[in-house]
C-alpha cells in the first residue's frame, strides 16, 4: 500500500468514529439519560424471550416423545387385536371345515346305511 491508501484508510477509520460519536450524541439527546434504563430493559426482554423460547422448545421435545410413545402404544395395541382377530378367524374356518366334513361323512354314512337297507 501507498501512503495515499494508508491515509485514505486512516481518513475513513476518522469518520467512522466521528459518525459513531454523532449517532451516540443523538441518542442521548434523543433518549436522554434513560437510554441505560432502556437497554438493561431490552436485555432483560431478551433474556426473558431466550428463556421463554427454550422452555417452549423443551416442551415441544416432550410432547414429540409423548407423541411418539402413544404412537407406539396403539400401534402395538393394533398388532396384537389383529393377530387375535386372525386368530379367531383362523378358528372359525377350522370349524366350519370340521362340520363341512362331518356333514360329509354323515351323507356317506346315511348313503352306505340306505344301501345296506335297500340289500336286505
Amino acid at each position: 500500500m501507498t501512503n495515499e491508501e494508508f491515509s485514505t484508510l486512516g481518513d475513513n477509520k476518522k469518520k467512522d468514529l466521528e459518525t459513531a460519536s454523532k449517532l451516540e450524541l443523538i441518542k442521548n439527546l434523543i433518549f436522554g439519560e434513560n437510554i441505560q434504563a432502556y437497554e438493561s430493559e431490552f436485555e432483560l426482554l431478551k433474556k426473558d424471550i431466550l428463556s421463554k423460547k427454550k422452555q417452549l422448545e423443551d416442551l415441544i421435545e416432550a410432547v414429540r416423545t409423548d407423541l411418539r410413545m402413544s404412537i407406539d402404544d396403539v400401534s402395538t395395541d393394533i398388532n396384537i387385536r389383529i393377530t387375535e382377530l386372525e386368530d379367531k378367524l383362523e378358528s372359525r374356518f377350522e370349524d366350519i371345515e370340521k362340520d363341512q366334513i362331518q356333514k360329509k361323512e354323515l351323507g356317506d354314512l346315511l348313503i352306505e346305511l340306505g344301501e345296506k337297507i335297500q340289500k336286505k
